[in-house]
């Protein structure tokens, strides 16, 4: 009898050391996700333009001018997760001169970077784009504006791109502009058709589902097929989209990321 006792005993002894265990580990798991597993070189530039332009009036270059608060220190004071970075810029805190931000998911994303980076990153290194040439390298050189439309105006090769500012990242930018074909989105893919009758069809992809695809060819019309009808369908991995490594200098790479960044949709 008092072997099994002590046998009960060892187990509830066991079973409690196993939850605590079990305790710390997932509070270990919960601090290591507190923080993206990665910020992105691109995003951490944009996020440290949008500090100087929006933050450094309250806040000091360096971060530290709020009692209590030191971004190039770490030292926030009511914030551990990135997620409590976002939901403090974008709410406010009451009673307080933080107002909120309306700033969109790759302003965020940038400025969350940022903050998280900043006691490494050098801002006199920062390569400040400039939209207004960026606009003009995307209408002339760049040849952007013969297959994408903005808001709208333009040719339906190609996405429009009037709010490619408000969802896609710094970094997705960047690196499409590189390597267009590495960084397509799956959804962004083109496909390729060929039907019964031999006619063959390429454009790009609206929607798809089951048993159709709509999309608009190469000649701007848009058409819903059934693939039953089809003798082939694929999606193309391939992209007619230009890399701009070696034909635009880092500058120039900087003013049509500005530029693109800016678009933000029709107000």
């Amino acid at each position: 009898m008092k072997l099994c006792r002590l046998s009960l005993i060892v187990l509830s002894q066991c079973a409690i050391l196993c939850a605590v265990f079990a305790f710390c580990g997932s509070e270990v798991q919960a601090q290591g996700q507190d923080r993206a597993p990665v910020y992105f070189p691109a995003d951490i530039q944009y996020g440290a333009q949008i500090f100087a332009s929006q933050c450094t009036a309250c806040h000091g270059e360096n971060g530290d001018l709020i009692p209590g608060v030191n971004f190039r220190a770490g030292q926030f004071k009511r914030v551990i997760s990135d997620n409590d970075l976002r939901l403090t810029i974008t709410t406010g805190v009451p009673g307080t001169a933080m107002q909120p931000f309306t700033f969109g998911a790759s302003e965020l994303t940038g400025i969350v970077a940022y903050l998280r980076n900043m006691s490494t990153f050098d801002t006199r290194n920062l390569m400040l784009g400039n939209k207004t040439r960026g606009q003009t390298l995307f209408e002339g050189v760049g040849k952007c504006a013969t297959c994408h439309a903005v808001n709208g105006k333009g040719p339906r090769v190609a996405p429009d791109l009037g709010d490619i500012g408000t969802i896609r990242t710094a970094d997705l930018l960047h690196r499409t502009l590189l390597d267009p074909a590495g960084a397509m989105l799956p959804v962004s893919r083109y496909v390729h058709a060929v039907t019964r009758d031999g006619k063959t069809i390429n454009g790009r992809r609206l929607n798809e589902d089951t048993y159709t695809v709509q999309l608009i060819d190469e000649q701007e019309h848009m058409l819903s097929l059934t693939k039953a009808d089809l003798r082939d369908y694929s999606v193309v991995k391939t992209t007619s989209m230009p890399s701009y490594k070696d034909k635009f200098s880092a500058q120039e790479l900087a003013d049509l990321e500005a530029y693109l960044l800016s678009l933000k949709g029709v107000k």
